[in-house]
């Protein structure tokens, strides 16, 4: 799962337009290339941590409150899941969403299933 942080209100009042549009295209055309070689699985970009809900459980029922779990300005902002040959191949495609976004992007292998008893 190569996944993307970050805050899209800071992004918008941080970053070019040019830098924006560019990026745009650069997503549209990795969403494309995976597609093409048969590795993507599924991508998604999410709303933007303003409009996250975490649920509690408080005295015995849930309880949502705005905002994401962690108290950071960062949280997942969008991933892909790719079914790749190995993990040289998941970090050449992770370092091309990086030289992108010259912003770090974390990389984790989705779990194996439980143990069958």
């Amino acid at each position: 799962m190569i996944m993307m942080f970050g805050d899209a209100a800071t992004m918008y009042e941080t970053q070019s337009a040019d830098y924006i549009k560019d990026m745009m295209t650069f997503m549209h055309g990795f969403y494309d290339e995976l597609v093409q070689s048969g590795e993507l699985v599924v991508a998604e970009g999410l709303v933007d941590s303003t409009q996250a809900k975490t649920v509690r459980i408080q005295n015995g029922l849930p309880v949502a409150t705005d905002g994401p779990f962690a108290e950071t300005k960062e949280s997942l902002i969008g991933f892909w899941i790719v079914d790749v040959e190995n993990e040289a191949r998941a970090i050449e495609l992770t370092s091309k969403v990086v030289a992108c976004i010259q912003q770090p992007v974390e990389l984790r292998r989705v779990g194996d299933a439980p143990p069958q008893e």
